[in-house]
């Protein structure tokens, strides 16, 4: 390693020296356990309010917003623009480009109103939507909500390698030997960001697929590592994987707090309460779905299963139930001795 430094002293751009020197430096604290995986900077940002000059780092609008040019010359409406991987000198009208930057680059987030709409002019309610590369919009969020927000959600591109997953217009394919690593370097850098907004009591909520499902468990764990990192599924149309089994489920990760996911289950009152009461993650309710509305019977000592009585349905079809659907209960008269219906 110390071979390795007396060579990167040897590097003359001092900006490049430097940052080869962090990068090593990182590989010298790297951990023997966990997940591990490598620290991508496959993100560029587009930014479309930037006027473009001699020198800037330039894509095509149309084009992937990491195919990147260095515009050397401007004549008009036409930009002279060498590419910076093959040095190929290419001309482009000034309005089929747009000004980028690559991640760790400054980049100084703002808000730019571009409309507002008003549906209740009596309400104190109000809403924003922010149309933002997600990675920029959390910087600016942490100045003003930091540990202050409730619940984040999150829906992430899957990594199903197929072509129309994309970040910032880069495509990750199946052939990609860092398929997987540019995933989890794309994730740990929001998940690093959202975990600063949430307030101590806050939750986060994470859809995805198989894809990742396993690594993504193991990066909150390390990240949350203060709160618990539940997975639950979702019944959903699921995917198939080449050669495998069919999937019919898709997953939700949820981030909570410590105390919250600890609470033991409690018998109070004759009713079965835990730490999710009024939580429900179904499609469907019991007004819908009245014979999936059943009471299962719990031993009151043992808290073992003993049985199961009528669906809801059932008790509407033999005339024994003539309440209101959604108000539904399950404290059945039924119930075995030294059992309670849930």
């Amino acid at each position: 390693m110390a071979l390795l430094q007396d060579l990167i002293k040897q590097v003359d751009d001092p900006e490049l020296r430097e940052r080869i020197l962090m990068e090593v430096n990182k590989l010298n604290k790297q951990k023997k356990f966990g997940l591990v995986f490598e620290e991508h900077l496959p993100e560029c940002t587009p930014l479309y309010d930037v006027r473009i000059k001699r020198g800037s780092k330039v894509a095509l609008k149309a084009g992937k917003v990491d195919d990147i040019y260095l515009v050397r010359s401007i004549a008009g409406a036409n930009a002279i623009c060498e590419h910076r991987q093959s040095h190929e000198v290419k001309e482009f009208l000034l309005d089929d480009l747009v000004a980028i930057a690559e991640f760790g680059e400054p980049i100084y987030p703002y808000l730019k109103p571009i409309d507002s709409i008003c549906n209740a002019p009596d309400s104190d309610l109000w809403h924003t939507l922010i149309e933002a590369d997600n990675y920029h919009a959390l910087q600016l969020l942490e100045y003003l909500y930091a540990e202050k927000v409730d619940c984040i959600y999150i829906d992430p591109p899957y990594n199903t390698g197929e072509s129309d997953w994309k970040y910032n217009d880069n495509f990750i394919d199946s052939s990609d030997a860092y398929m997987h690593s540019k995933w989890l370097s794309f994730m740990k850098k929001r998940l690093d960001l959202a975990k600063k907004l949430l307030s101590p009591k806050g939750t986060i909520v994470i859809s995805i697929g198989y894809q990742e499902i396993n690594r993504l468990m193991i990066l909150c764990e390390e990240i949350f590592s203060d709160r618990n990192t539940t997975c639950v599924t979702v019944q959903t149309s699921g995917g198939k994987p080449n050669g495998g089994f069919t999937f019919m489920h898709e997953y939700l990760v949820f981030i909570t707090e410590k105390q919250f996911q600890a609470k033991k289950m409690s018998f109070t009152g004759g009713v079965l309460r835990s730490p999710y009461e009024g939580l429900t993650l179904s499609t469907f309710y019991k007004t819908n779905r009245p014979n999936q509305a059943y009471p299962i019977f719990i031993d009151a000592k043992t808290h073992n299963i003993v049985g199961v009585g009528k669906s809801l349905q059932e008790r509407i079809t033999d005339g024994s139930y003539t309440g209101d659907k959604q108000e539904f209960k399950y404290d059945y008269d039924e119930a075995p001795e030294g059992t309670i219906a849930v």
